[in-house]
């Protein structure tokens, strides 16, 4: 038998499939994709358009902390409960950029920091930040 004919009547059509030089392409186009791929990953290059703008100023940082027997200190000073926000108020009006460091004992329930957060938007801080201890 010759190759390529198959046995059985020779006007059959051939019904077999040479599948080598699909798989041949496709492993071609693999390694195209794999060299090509990190190219594509590559972030898009942009010309922006330069501007000049005043450097943002530092925010001024009030410093708040609450103890663990409840006390209050305001920058190291210390602060009723009932004078907090009138005080905050007019730190706010002089600085409008005013950001409240809040610390607080580990050990104070969170019903006492609920209750000061509330006291502190009620004299108009917007900004508030918490401060934490790095483990």
């Amino acid at each position: 038998m010759a190759f390529g004919q198959h046995p059985g009547d020779a006007d059959e059509p051939i019904s077999d499939i040479n599948v080598t030089p699909l798989v041949d392409v496709m492993l071609v186009l693999l390694v195209i994709f794999i060299i090509l791929a990190p190219l594509f990953a590559q972030a898009l290059r942009v010309d922006l358009p330069t501007a000049e703008a005043p450097p943002s100023a530092e925010p001024v940082v009030a410093d708040l902390t609450l103890k663990a027997d409840g006390s209050l200190a305001l920058d190291g000073n210390p602060v009723a409960v009932a004078d907090l926000p009138a005080r905050l108020a007019e730190r706010q009006a002089r600085e409008p950029e005013l950001v409240v460091r809040l610390s607080a004992d580990e050990a104070v329930a969170y019903g006492k920091v609920a209750k000061l957060l509330s006291r502190i938007r009620e004299a108009g801080v917007e900004r508030l930040a918490f401060r934490t201890r790095a483990p």
